[in-house]
């Protein structure tokens, strides 16, 4: 079992940053490539990010467009996700996920844990 808890969402006018925090507990953490997904009312969950296991290999979703960052701390058990020139649209709530291998991990049927989630709104 892998216990994710998110952190770090809130409210924060357009074009401000947020950094995101997930952290894992339970089972080695560098053994799962690690996501974001997120979430907003009314929508399908969609990918934001994904790192692999080592944290060589980033996967972005095309509407990040380089306002978004991927990281992990193996030795910290944690993953993040800068937040920078957030839109309104970026609203939702924004998930971790962990993921036993590197590939396939654009699909959330990949990932076998999720956190709770953590609330982001962007204002206009």
């Amino acid at each position: 079992q892998v216990q994710l808890v998110e952190s770090g969402g809130g409210l924060v006018q357009a074009g401000g940053s947020l950094r995101l925090s997930c952290a894992a507990s339970g089972r080695i953490f560098s053994s799962y490539s690690m996501g974001w997904f997120r979430q907003a009312p009314g929508k399908e969950r969609e990918l934001v990010a994904a790192i692999s296991r080592s944290g060589g290999i980033t996967y972005y979703a095309g509407y990040v467009k380089d306002r978004f960052t991927v990281s992990r701390d193996n030795a910290k058990n944690t993953v993040y996700l800068q937040l920078n020139s957030l839109k309104p649209e970026d609203t939702a709530i924004y998930y971790c996920a962990a993921a036993p291998f590197d590939s396939g991990l654009g699909y959330s049927r990949s990932y076998n844990y999720w956190g709770q989630g953590t609330q982001v709104t962007v204002s206009s």
